[in-house]
C-alpha cells in the first residue's frame, strides 16, 4: 500500500477470522517495526509472543475487572483514568470480544519497555510523566502498520498495564521494565478503512497553544 494511504486508513481492528498466523509472519512483522525511532537508539523494547491458553485466560482474568471499571466510569459520565485516577462508580459488566476469547485470538503480544533505557524527561513534573512513551509506542505503532502489509489488522490495549502487579510474575516481566502495551493481531473481519478525525485547523495553531489557528 502506499505509504500516506496506509497512514489514512489503519483504523483499530477488534475482530478477527479463524485463520492462524504463522510464526514467520510475527517474525517478519517484528523485524519491520524494530526499526522504529527510540531515544538514542536504545530500542528499550520486549515482546511476549504469548500462545500458551492458561496464560492467555490469567491474561483475561486481570484484564476484565479493569474493563468492566472503564466501562462503569464511561456509563457515569466521566472520563476514564485520567491522569492514572479511578472513578467512584460502580464496575459495568459488557461484553469484550478480545477479552472474553482472548484464546481465539490469532496473535497475543505482550510489549514491555526497559525502563532503563528511556530517559524520562518530564519525570520531576507533578504530574504523570508521559514522554518517556516516545520510546516505545512508535515500535508498537509500527507492529501495527508492519502487520496491515501483511493483510492482518490490530489493536493495542493498556489494560493489562493497571494490573501489571499481578501480570508480571506469570509473563516473567523482567526487573526494571514495564508492560506498556497488549497487542492482538489477525486477519480482520472488517478492516475499518473510513477514519473520523478532527480538522488540522482545530488542534494546531501558530506559535503558541493559545495562538491563531494553523491550517
Amino acid at each position: 500500500m502506499d505509504l500516506l494511504a496506509t497512514l489514512r486508513t489503519t483504523g483499530a481492528v477488534r475482530g478477527f477470522t479463524a485463520d492462524p498466523v504463522d510464526d514467520a509472519t510475527v517474525a517478519s512483522v517484528l523485524d519491520t517495526a524494530c526499526f522504529a525511532p527510540s531515544g538514542g537508539n536504545r530500542q528499550p523494547w520486549r515482546v511476549a509472543v504469548v500462545k500458551d491458553a492458561a496464560l492467555r485466560r490469567a491474561m483475561a482474568g486481570l484484564m476484565r475487572p479493569v474493563w468492566e471499571e472503564y466501562c462503569g466510569a464511561n456509563a457515569a459520565g466521566h472520563r476514564p483514568f485520567a491522569f492514572g485516577r479511578s472513578i467512584d462508580a460502580p464496575p459495568v459488566a459488557v461484553p469484550n470480544a478480545l477479552i472474553d476469547d482472548i484464546q481465539s485470538v490469532p496473535v497475543v503480544l505482550a510489549i514491555a519497555a526497559d525502563l532503563r533505557d528511556i530517559a524520562i524527561m518530564d519525570g520531576n513534573l507533578d504530574r504523570p510523566p508521559v514522554v518517556g512513551g516516545a520510546s516505545i509506542y512508535p515500535f508498537c505503532w509500527s507492529i501495527l502498520l508492519a502487520a496491515r502489509a501483511h493483510g492482518l489488522g490490530g489493536v493495542l490495549t493498556t489494560f493489562l498495564s493497571r494490573a501489571e502487579p499481578a501480570a508480571a510474575p506469570a509473563l516473567g516481566l523482567p526487573a526494571d521494565h514495564a508492560l506498556v502495551a497488549t497487542i492482538f493481531l489477525g486477519v480482520p473481519t472488517h478492516q475499518n478503512t473510513k477514519l473520523r478525525r478532527n480538522p488540522v485547523n482545530s488542534f494546531a495553531t501558530i506559535d503558541r497553544f493559545d495562538g491563531d489557528s494553523f491550517g
